[in-house]
């Protein structure tokens, strides 16, 4: 582990101390180390350096929308390499949101993503990528382990 020391101004320490207490860090370092990591990550997804990643996919769709459900249903099943889970709740009587965790090539991770946001019917979709190393194990699965 390495250390470093960083300086700030009076009102931007004081600022950087109410949000890692807002979002329940115990100290400066864990909240820099997130922070950092979150950059890092970003950075190397812009620059296509990321082949591959897990991700979650959440949007919110009217079920009421002609066919839609089949539609969703139907690029899932075409995506199973992709899917590793989902999850549906119902937010009203017509209002459904769904999280569906992913994880694969980055490239196509994205491109499922899109294809489900850009479904007629579906609202707020959001996907949340994390870049994986995808490593093969002694054993019959394969291993995606965060970068940093």
């Amino acid at each position: 582990m390495q250390r470093f020391t960083i300086s700030l101004e009076d009102r931007l320490a004081t600022e950087f101390d109410e949000l890692i207490r807002r979002k329940g860090y115990e100290n400066r370092s864990e909240a820099v180390r997130d922070m950092l990591r979150g950059s890092i990550e970003k950075s190397r997804l812009a620059r296509g350096e990321a082949p591959y990643a897990v991700g979650c996919l959440s949007y919110v769709y009217n079920h009421h929308e002609r066919d839609l459900t089949e539609r969703l249903t139907g690029l899932a099943h075409a995506h199973h390499d992709l899917v590793v889970s989902a999850t549906h709740a119902h937010l009203d009587h017509e209002t459904c949101i769904e999280t569906v965790i992913l994880r694969g090539r980055t490239a196509d991770v994205h491109a499922f993503a899109d294809a489900v946001i850009a479904e007629r019917g579906v609202r707020h979709g959001v996907l949340n990528l994390v870049p994986v190393d995808m490593g093969a194990a002694p054993h019959r699965h394969v291993h995606a382990r965060p970068k940093s």
